[in-house]
């Protein structure tokens, strides 16, 4: 008798320190006990919930791939055993999605020892759940008054008021139309500030949650090419040096690529080509070869008024 209560107790203490050790969404624990096992555990809170997804990433802000869908998100107290990590080196998160179509992504976070589990109750056989949220076993050994027992303690950790639930507010993230992430208030000015100091890019806050990279893009400016450009007659100069001591060859195509013409070689250093040859005005692309390797690749312009 003495053995089945001290087993009693201590399943109790492990399971309320348990409980207690679990965060309210979208706050989550992530805990090991070794053996290639981690423990996802949460507390819901939240009045209306449709889908909880766990996710994984050997990165803590990219690279996260849903390894579960919670089966019945609105579970006050739930959680996911990862059997097939491999290693406690990973990072998880909670993609959360609630009520009119509005989601959230927690924080990641990696895997801590769980020291709780450092003591444990003498093996017995695990037999049946006493409790409707959180699946707890207890040994075949204890009597039914003693079942009930347990079961008593843990209506009476369901009946304790859940901590006030305090909602952070996160902001999306979008570069090139297409929402790259999220970024949590604290931490917003920490972001603007890199997006700033390290990069051309600028942001625009879009809405009350929304945040816009607008990437840099350099103004193009054209540079014609030294080899081959155009006169200011419109005629088409090739300017090749060392034409007379190597092979060079030319191919001209529409602007649109379809070839025009090509030159298999050419053995003057100084070759003019009369505008009429490309037979419109407007922009050409040529490939230079030399000794049979493409030398340079570039454009020019054949305007309508010379």
């Amino acid at each position: 008798m003495i053995r089945k209560l001290a087993v009693l107790i201590l399943i109790l203490i492990i399971f309320l320190s348990d409980t207690n050790a679990q965060d309210t969404l979208p706050r989550f624990t992530v805990t090991t006990r070794g053996s290639n096992r981690i423990f996802i555990n949460w507390t819901n809170a939240y009045p209306v919930i449709k889908q909880i997804s766990i996710q994984r990433s050997p990165d803590s802000l990219k690279n996260f791939k849903s390894i579960l869908t919670v089966p019945d998100p609105t579970v006050p107290q739930n959680g996911y055993v990862d059997t097939k990590a491999g290693t406690s080196l990973l990072y998880y998160r909670l993609f959360i999605v609630l009520d009119s179509g509005k989601y959230v992504f927690s924080s990641s976070s990696r895997p801590v020892w769980d020291t709780a589990s450092q003591v444990k109750a003498e093996p017995t056989e695990p037999t049946t759940a006493v409790n409707g949220t959180k699946r707890v076993l207890v040994s075949e050994d204890l009597s039914e008054k003693e079942v009930q027992s347990v079961k008593e303690e843990l209506d009476q950790t369901k009946k304790a008021p859940p901590a006030p639930l305090v909602k952070e507010k996160f902001f999306v993230v979008v570069k090139n139309e297409l929402v790259i992430g999220e970024v949590p208030e604290k931490q917003v000015k920490k972001f603007r500030d890199s997006i700033i100091n390290t990069t051309k890019d600028t942001i625009l806050f879009r809405a009350l949650d929304t945040i816009v990279i607008n990437v840099f893009r350099p103004k193009y400016v054209y540079k014609p090419s030294t080899y081959v450009y155009t006169e200011r007659d419109g005629n088409v100069t090739i300017s090749l040096p060392e034409a007379t001591h190597k092979k060079f060859a030319i191919k001209f195509f529409e602007e649109d690529k379809s070839p025009i013409f090509e030159i298999t070689q050419i053995k003057e250093t100084l070759l003019t080509l009369d505008k009429s040859n490309f037979l419109h005005a407007g922009w050409f692309f040529f490939e230079l070869y030399e000794d049979g390797k493409l030398k340079e690749a570039h454009k020019f312009f054949i305007p309508e008024d010379y």
